[in-house]
């Protein structure tokens, strides 16, 4: 994923925060730039992470014994198995010496007297080395002695495991308990300031994620790396006892099987590297075009799009099976490598055995087992030391919070409480800026007195320090220089609880709990009771309309108080401000995003409530200021002036301009200065506001980004007729709001996902059946390897009962070359198996990023105004989820394969070989194949199913962090430490639980195998005494078949992939098969040849998907004839830009209906309709290509000649600028176009459109975004381009309309009145007062 999509998926989850976002960003910006310089001291500071053992400084001196006794449990388990080799290498040589003693026997001259071979004469038999051969080797008596001792071991590895790992984990599990409680409750301690350098989303990951890596790092992962170390240990001791010099030979090859794994980790970390870069490339065409999705509609380039998105994936393809090529080969090397190891090993170990006797049989078994035990098990030790570094470095961040000290604690005892407060409150010169940009001075030298018992109204522009100022009384900071005093007493001498039981705030976007309206209240005091509940709704004006609920008080107000409308809120906050009867009332922006109606009602609340206490009040609206006592007016961090309403209008300073700019749009009309811009709040701005219910942060930053557009483009004179004196009495709305907004909260938990059937997958790789054919083929031949070792290794173990040393030699040395000759082949077939599947796998992919990337493209326009569809996520899920999906195919598909020949091939030999044997150890392979399973799993860990018990622990947590300044201001911190405390109870029951559990079955899987063992190998003693069975065909059946049970185990648990395979298949696959609600597929929609031009809106009514609360047009009619041109006129957010996605079918109205031509747009086909009309927008998108290519993309029907190009180029006024270009047409526009200025840019869409031809051209505020200079310019252009077309224009400049045939005045998503230029002059309407006073539109 390019860092571009990142950047927008992170902002599309944190929309609201935004502001806070970037300015941590910035600092963090500083923060680098500062660490370059000194790059020397964070090499210091690097070294400082947390040590292994500081990862327990938290634990009691009974968590250190449980782990220490746990420790001795997991060294004396990892002795276990070396142990059995011991008992194995001993059970060899008896089985030996019985075959010999069989052999010798044969010859009926011989007979066995005192355990030596004896002639019937009673002469010693002599070999032909002079030795004399041992005789009368109980088999049976010896071989229940050795399963008593497999029983012994398997049942001491039984106990010891389980201790092993319940002890660590439930240790591990207390000692997590007592982290989480510490750092949720240090983190509720940090001032405000903290919080604004450390993002929200961060702490929650931290408290969620980082905690539990720090557990995976103390828990199990330690014991079970002590016990592999242990068997290294012991395996190599048992080797060097066995016999040093085979030993030492083993261990000099064995690097060369750690450099492959180390190689092809690189090698794969690299491959992967390239591969991402080479998607980024597709990746960023797939952003640009879903960004720009409304031009590549309205211009039909889907096709061509889809084909330059997969043009760029071929390069991500080739590095894709470059890497699966490379993984081959390396895991060929790797098995050839082991293969080539066996075959030096027994060579060398036989000589020993047979020509120089260092070793017997049973020795060299001992020895090699020994060495390859220890190796395998030090590589599997590596993986536990990740987690213990993840866990350090994830402590670092944790610990460091634990340890810091707040600057301002307010769960301190500390400070004096006064008796007697007044409320009188001073700013003594304050100097201060946010902790999270140093750099702006927000307060410089304020001096401000506010006297008790009296009402004074902070005013002036936004930024000017207004907020913080209330931030300070509140000591959610410390001002750098300087003192805020209460009551003469510097606050930072007072108790921090005391304090801020004094003041009762209300902000302009309260914050309410996810619980009911009554314990929002109750939040205000403890102990409050109901009746001074009632009373604090009363006063709010609250209570008539919380008891119109059905539920009453005990009306719960949704996630963030998102079931109710803003007044709502509001009245609750100020409810709950009021209950704590404070001393001090302060009122930030209270009623500012509340409509007339209900603004009127907070107002009065907020009036009474305000009888008798030092009140500040912040606010942008004068008619709530003006009966203040004290109006100070702030500007650039110090108060410039103070006073009455009356005295203030006379100095003609801040306040002047503000209300005069606030009254403007009654009488006059000025150009206005930039910085007060916020202040001016119109009505057709409060209009907007009627609207404004809470609706999740996505569309409330949607819609604060239409706001803001209509402040920048100020429409501070519009008259009555079109701002029209419109209200809505809000609480009728309210009942139906939170019905939407329950169906609306159901609707948008993520949909449970069906994994996708599996056969749907392999269709789409069906192509491809060829390399998948090869793939299993090489697959087959690897499954088969660890069968037929099995058969080589019983074959070994056979010679050694040879007694003609010739053939002997001779048999050895073929097996040696057996085993060369099967590492070359499976280097092969591993390789084979390796590059067939990564190909197929990645076409598999391309094929389904494609399709995917078509399907998106197909969908209708208000599809992707769903946040959940927003470019990021999209183009995250083509780079995902199209990659995951080659886990369901090839890969599996070897994986079964493999798993199949192995089992199969397993079976054929044992039963072959020996049924009744075979049977018995049959039994024991379920319970050997779920071990290795579960070992696997214990690999994984059990994460996942901690993640799920802490859900409800993480909604306390993450709702008490992004509330922190409300619950910080209510002084309720102790409540949500306690309450989270609540909630760790359940999981960390269940974790402890959960010990036992995983210990019990960590033991399990533990001690299987001994007594597999024990039972196997008795009943193979008593089938080789009794029944004349070779022994080296005992070793051959259990070899064959616990080595494929073992290998299946571990197999299962390497397709992890597959389950999110499905998944992601299955979410591809909901996307293929989604219907769009406008298709544009050719079919069966009509399309005709003398395409006039004529279109009319008839009761046109209009809703947008993503904010069904706001009906944008309500009936709107009107028409235009062939050639002619209408204008739409009117204020932002009436609905003109809305008429214009109309006519080109990227939403269709809710009633009513477009004609064209007479028939319904409906059934016109999409890409036919499209095909007629050009755009040119406001802000024209322009491809990342070059100049000739953005005007081509005006008709991809066809491929647009040069000749065209330069044609519509000098029609445009592009022509000339063109040709002074260096590369002319070919220049790059860069992306967005931001190598040109607007005014090109502008003249490029219009070329773009005139290229098409098209009947129909719609110009939407076209000309808006010029300077006069280039304006005259495009539209000049524009006039040339409308002749002969039906064009409807959006105006923004009444100047450049006035020649239109129509002219349509719009507001509210009506025409309120349309006729020519001079019609409308002459009826001194609406139209007339606009053009007058010369004011902006929209």
């Amino acid at each position: 994923m390019s860092d571009a999509t990142r950047m927008k998926k992170n902002k599309s989850e944190n929309s609201p925060r935004d502001g806070v976002d970037k300015t941590t960003k910035s600092y963090k910006a500083d923060e680098d730039a500062d660490l370059k310089n000194g790059s020397d001291k964070t090499k210091k500071e690097k070294a400082l992470t947390v040590g292994f053992f500081q990862l327990f400084r938290f634990a009691t001196w009974k968590e250190v014994l449980m782990m220490v006794v746990g420790s001795v449990c997991s060294l004396v388990h990892g002795a276990a198995s070396p142990l059995m080799l011991l008992v194995y290498g001993m059970m060899t040589n008896t089985f030996v010496d019985y075959e010999l003693e069989v052999q010798e026997l044969t010859n009926p001259n011989k007979t066995c007297i005192n355990n030596t071979i004896t002639w019937l004469n009673g002469t010693v038999v002599e070999r032909p080395d002079n030795s004399t051969t041992y005789c009368g080797v109980d088999i049976e008596a010896e071989m229940t002695k050795f399963a008593f001792y497999y029983v012994g071991i398997g049942v001491g590895v039984l106990i010891l495991s389980y201790f092993q790992i319940a002890l660590w984990v439930s240790a591990a599990a207390r000692q997590i308990q007592r982290i989480r409680k510490m750092y949720f409750r240090k983190i509720m301690r940090m001032e405000i300031g903290w919080f604004d350098c450390n993002s929200i989303g961060e702490l929650n990951t931290r408290i969620s994620d980082d905690i539990n890596k720090i557990n995976n790092a103390i828990a199990d992962q330690v014991s079970i790396f002590i016990e592999r170390i242990s068997t290294f240990i012991f395996g190599f001791m048992v080797g060097f006892i066995g016999g040093w010099k085979l030993t030492l030979v083993v261990i000099a090859v064995s690097p060369l099987i750690g450099l492959a794994a180390g190689l092809m980790a690189m090698a794969v970390a690299r491959l992967t590297g390239r591969e991402l870069t080479a998607y980024a490339k597709a990746g960023a065409v797939a952003d640009e075009v879903l960004s720009s999705i409304r031009t590549v509609a309205a211009f039909g380039g889907e096709h061509k799009e889809t084909e330059r998105y997969d043009r760029n994936l071929v390069e991500a393809q080739a590095w894709g099976i470059k890497k699966g090529a490379i993984i081959g080969v390396f895991q060929g090397y790797l098995w050839c490598i082991i293969f080539l190891c066996y075959a030096l090993a027994f060579w060398y170990g036989s000589k020993l055995v047979i020509e120089t006797r260092e070793l017997t049989p049973g020795g060299l078994v001992q020895v090699f087992f020994g060495v390859l035990m220890g190796a395998m098990n030090l590589g599997q030790a590596s993986p536990c030391l990740e987690a213990f570094a993840s866990g350090r470095a994830a402590a670092k961040s944790i610990f460091e919070t634990i340890d810091r000290e707040p600057e301002i604690d307010c769960f301190s005892e500390e400070g004096h409480t006064l008796d007697k407060v007044k409320g009188d409150i001073e700013f003594h010169s304050v100097q201060f800026n946010y902790p999270s940009r140093p750099e702006v001075k927000i307060l410089d030298d304020l001096n401000v007195v506010v006297k008790p018992g009296e009402t004074t109204a902070f005013v002036g522009p936004s930024g000017s320090g207004k907020s913080t100022t209330i931030q300070l009384i509140q000591r959610f900071y410390d001002p750098k220089e300087g003192m805020v005093t209460l009551d003469g007493h510097d606050i930072r001498s007072l108790n921090i609880q005391w304090l801020r039981s004094l003041i009762g705030i209300v902000e302009q976007e309260p914050v309410l709990f996810a619980t009911t309206i009554a314990e929002n209240i109750r939040y205000g005091r403890p102990g409050v009771t109901m009746e001074e509940i009632t009373e604090a709704a009363k006063q709010a004006n609250a209570y008539n309309f919380i008891m119109d609920l059905p539920q009453k008080f005990d009306t719960l107000v949704g996630e963030g108080g998102g079931q109710m409308s803003g007044g709502q809120k509001q009245r609750i906050a100020i409810a709950r401000a009021l209950v704590r009867n404070p001393r001090i009332l302060l009122l930030d922006m209270a009623t500012s995003a509340l409509d007339n109606e209900s603004e009127a009602v907070v107002q009065e609340a907020l009036d009474k409530a305000r009888q008798g206490r030092t009140t500040i009040s912040i606010t942008h609206r004068l008619s709530t200021i003006r009966n203040a006592d004290v109006i100070v007016g702030f500007e650039h961090g110090h108060a410039v002036e103070s006073g009455t309403h009356s005295q203030l209008l006379d100095r003609k300073g801040v306040y002047f301009t503000l209300v005069t700019l606030q009254n403007q749009g009654k009488d006059t009309d000025s150009d206005k200065p930039e910085d007060t811009a916020e202040m001016t709040i119109t009505e057709e701005d409060e209009l907007e506001k009627v609207r404004t219910f809470s609706r999740g942060s996505y569309e409330s930053a949607l819609r604060r980004s239409l706001r803001q557009r209509s402040h920048s483009q100020m429409s501070n004179s519009i008259p009555d007729a079109i701002s029209g004196k419109f209200k809505i009495h809000s609480d009728h709305l309210e009942m139906e709001e939170v019905e939407a907004n329950n169906k609306k909260s159901k609707g948008k938990d993520e949909e449970v996902i069906e994994p996708a059937p599996v056969a749907r997958i392999l269709k789409y790789n069906y192509p491809e059946w060829p390399y998948m054919l090869l793939g299993s083929l090489g697959a087959a031949i690897n499954g088969s390897v660890n069968p037929i070792y099995a058969l080589l290794f019983s074959e070994i173990l056979g010679t050694f009962s040879i007694q003609d040393q010739d053939e002997q030699r001779r048999q050895i040395n073929g097996i040696c070359i057996l085993f060369v000759s099967i590492g070359v082949l499976s280097f092969f077939s591993q390789f084979l198996q390796g590059y067939s599947f990564a190909k197929s796998g990645e076409l598999l992919t391309r094929r389904l990023r494609k399709v995917g990337f078509q399907a998106m493209l197909k969908q209708e326009i208000g599809w992707f105004d769903n946040p959940l569809n927003s470019p990021g996520a999209l183009t995250t899920r083509l780079a995902t989820d199209a990659s995951m999906v080659q886990g369901a195919t090839g890969s599996q598909i070897g994986m079964i394969v493999n798993s199949l020949t192995n089992i199969g091939a397993s079976f054929i030999i044992a039963y072959y070989f020996s049924w009744k044997l075979s049977l018995v150890v049959t039994c024991f392979l379920p319970l050997i194949g779920l071990s290795g399973v579960f070992q696997a799993k214990m690999l994984t860990g059990f994460a996942n199913e901690d993640k799920n018990a802490l859900e409800a622990a993480g909604q306390v947590s993450s709702e008490a962090l992004s509330n922190i300044r409300t619950i910080a201001g209510l002084a309720k911190e102790k409540q949500f430490v306690s309450q989270y405390e609540d909630q760790l109870q359940a999981p960390y029951k269940g974790a402890k639980k959960k010990a036992h559990v995983y210990g019990i079955c960590f033991a399990f899987a533990q001690c299987v195998i001994f007594m597999a063992f024990a039972a196997s190998f008795r009943y193979g003693g008593y089938l080789v005494s009794n029944e004349g069975l070779p022994y080296m065909m005992v070793f051959r059946v259990i070899s064959a078949l616990v080595t494929s049970a073992t290998a299946l185990g571990r197999a299962s648990s390497f397709t992890p992939d597959y389950a999110k395979a499905k998944i992601a298949a299955a979410q591809l696959f909901k996307l293929l098969d989604r219907v769009p609600r406008i298709s544009i597929s050719k079919t069966e929609e009509q399309s005709w040849d003398d395409f006039k031009g004529r279109i009319e809106f008839k009761g046109c009514r209009f809703t947008y998907p993503s904010r069904p609360d706001m009906q944008v047009l309500r009936g709107l009619e009107v028409s235009v004839h062939p050639g002619q041109t209408l204008a739409f006129v009117g204020s932002s957010g009436c609905g003109k830009s809305t008429s214009v996605q109309l006519l080109e079918r990227f939403y269709d109205p809710d009633e009513g209906q477009v004609l064209i031509d007479g028939r319904p747009s409906a059934s016109i086909s999409v890409p036919f309709l499209r095909s007629q009309i050009g755009i040119v927008s406001q802000e024209p998108v322009l491809f990342d290509s070059s100049i000739a290519e953005n005007i081509q993309y005006g008709d991809n029907s066809r491929t647009v000649s040069m000749e065209e190009i330069i044609e519509a180029a000098k029609k445009a006024y592009l022509h000339d600028f063109v040709m002074t270009l260096p590369d002319k047409y070919e220049t790059q526009v860069g992306a967005q176009g931001s190598q040109l200025s607007r005014g090109q840019k502008q003249r490029i869409a219009i070329a773009r459109a005139i290229v098409r031809n098209p009947k129909i051209l719609l110009l939407d505020e076209a000309t808006s975004a010029l300077d006069t200079e280039s304006e005259k310019v495009v539209q000049a252009a524009l006039d040339e381009a409308r002749q002969g077309r039906t064009c409807i224009v959006i105006a923004h400049r009444l100047s450049t309309i006035q020649t239109a045939d129509t002219i349509a005045v719009m507001s509210q998503g009506v025409v309120i009145e349309k006729g020519t230029h001079e019609e409308l002059m002459a009826r001194k309407a609406a139209y007339y007062k606009l053009v007058t006073t010369g004011a902006p539109i929209s």
